[in-house]
């Protein structure tokens, strides 16, 4: 299946990071996706092992060369979307600012992904996923008691940098394929992830948080939704929330029936949480996934990298796909009309240069004279 967003062109800024996942969220529905990328390079006997770069094609372009803003703006004519992930002022200062752009191409998104946003003090300022989220109040309630511990940069960087950015250019393309007028988004880390918070701030509000880790709900401070060492060192992950869950764990492990009248008195959680422990060492995470699998008592093993993708519950849905020689997470959501599919691997930077600028109108002749300028190149 090509997939829901078969027919969407979107012209890629390359940059690292959030930028290229959003890119591939898109190219992964179908969306024809073109990286514009600094340079070629050379096409090695395997393909990059980059999830990113994969169902795109690469041109590069020198965007700092006299002229190559020209070549942006000719694929941006025929573009649905333009992602772009450098510091504000930039992409104006190459010429392809959302004025440029729009000046070509009234109807077209214009995507701007950012850690701290076009505006702001810190708008200048370099930083990364756990700076963002350290000013949300996101990291400070994520860890141990003893220090907020991040949580890789899945917060910032994907959820609140490139989840963000895909949806607001899915309503803002809605939007420009109803009135003809594009738009351009300033899609924040900070604003992203502070937005992903709502209800961790709500329930605060309500008393029902403290600013404190491991002494909330959801926070590993409950005995009943936190992590458990097994025999073996392995780790179970236990979920059990609500009571009718809650009756089922203290049943797989044979705990004191009695907890289940206190399961939300906080005094008792230490004496909790110890029993918890103490049952989940005697058995292996094996052992203890098979105990509780067949039950609703939200318990579950926890898996590394390389386990997850052989998981029966993977396996039967295809959650990992191999591509380019290794499992790679397949393309999400699905869609009951037909789900989109892997249509090539990761490309080499500057491999569909030619190409694209054939699509675009370019003849033969003028595409060997701005490979001879140095504006693009081709990978050899």
């Amino acid at each position: 299946m090509s997939g829901p967003l078969d027919g969407v062109r979107v012209i890629e800024l390359a940059g690292i990071g959030p930028g290229p996942l959003a890119g591939q969220l898109l190219a992964d529905l179908g969306a024809d996706v073109i990286s514009i990328d600094r340079k070629a390079e050379p096409r090695l006997p395997d393909r990059p092992k980059d999830a990113n770069r994969r169902n795109k094609r690469s041109v590069a372009v020198n965007l700092k060369a006299e002229g190559a803003a020209d070549i942006v703006l000719r694929f941006c004519e025929r573009a649905d979307i333009l992602i772009e992930g450098y510091r504000p002022g930039v992409a104006e200062r190459l010429g392809l600012g959302p004025d440029a752009v729009h000046a070509v191409n009234s109807a077209l998104v214009y995507g701007r992904l950012t850690g701290w946003g076009q505006t702001g003090p810190l708008a200048a300022r370099a930083g990364h996923d756990i700076n963002y989220i350290s000013i949300t109040g996101a990291l400070a309630a994520i860890g141990e008691t003893g220090r907020p511990v991040p949580p890789l940069n899945l917060v910032g960087d994907y959820a609140g940098g490139s989840l963000m950015l895909v949806f607001g250019l899915m309503a803002a393309l809605v939007r420009a394929r109803t009135t003809g007028k594009g738009d351009v988004i300033d899609a924040a880390m900070t604003d992203g992830s502070a937005a992903i918070m709502s209800l961790i701030h709500s329930l605060r509000a309500s008393g029902l948080w403290q600013d404190r880790r491991e002494a909330n709900l959801i926070d590993g401070g409950a005995p009943f939704y936190r992590c458990y060492e097994t025999s073996d060192g392995g780790f179970m992950a236990v979920g059990a929330i609500e009571p009718q869950f809650f009756a089922e764990l203290l049943n797989g492990l044979a705990a004191d029936p009695s907890w289940a009248a206190k399961q939300y008195d906080q005094a008792e959680w230490p004496a909790m949480q110890e029993e918890f422990a103490k049952a989940f060492k005697t058995r292996t995470r094996d052992e203890w996934t098979g105990r509780f699998e067949a039950t609703d008592a939200c318990v579950s093993p926890v898996l590394d990298m390389a386990e997850a993708p052989r998981h029966p519950h993977n396996e039967a849905r295809g959650t990992f796909r191999e591509l380019d020689g290794y499992p790679q997470p397949a393309p999400s959501p699905r869609f009951a009309s037909g789900n989109a599919d892997f249509r090539r691997g990761a490309f080499f930077q500057g491999e569909d240069t030619i190409n694209v600028l054939k699509e675009v109108g370019y003849s033969a002749e003028e595409i060997q004279r701005m490979i001879d300028a140095g504006q693009v190149g081709q990978s050899q």
